[in-house]
């Protein structure tokens, strides 16, 4: 049996304050709506899911027009390691490659989604999935890709 979870983590609390002002349900004619669980890194999104899960779908927008935060990271969790602490080291650790700068002291912050696919009767050593997207520090909207 598949399960999906869901989790909402950040590295601060700017970056979740920022999200919960910003969700919006609907595509616009520049945006398209997919999946959380299927962001690419390099994509950039209007809007994150509720963490009540009420809503799975987020517009996914050009990175040339301001957006709410860009995906620069998916990277495989073992199991039992789908937990904020290790979410954070993950998606920290990936901030400099992408951006050529490291988090603190930059433009961004970070928050991530946690995808589970855990079955108990598999042998998949990491069922689940960490996506890293970086969010403006101060709250406020990007513009531009932050990929250098």
């Amino acid at each position: 049996m598949r399960a999906k979870r869901f989790a909402l983590g950040a590295v601060s609390a700017a970056a979740v304050l920022a999200a919960c002002g910003t969700i919006s349900a609907q595509a616009t004619p520049a945006s398209r709506l997919v999946s959380w669980i299927n962001l690419q890194v390099g994509e950039c999104v209007a809007d994150l899911p509720p963490a009540d899960l009420s809503r799975i779908t987020v517009n996914v927008v050009d990175c040339g027009t301001p957006h709410l935060a860009e995906v620069y990271l998916r990277a495989p969790l073992a199991v039992d390691t789908a937990i904020a602490s290790v979410a954070n080291r993950t998606c920290a650790a990936g901030v400099a490659p992408y951006t050529r700068r490291p988090v603190d002291g930059s433009p961004y912050s970070v928050t991530y989604l946690i995808d589970s696919d855990q079955d108990r009767t598999g042998a998949n050593p990491t069922p689940s999935t960490v996506i890293c997207l970086l969010q403006g520090a101060n709250g406020q909207p990007l513009t531009g890709s932050a990929r250098r």
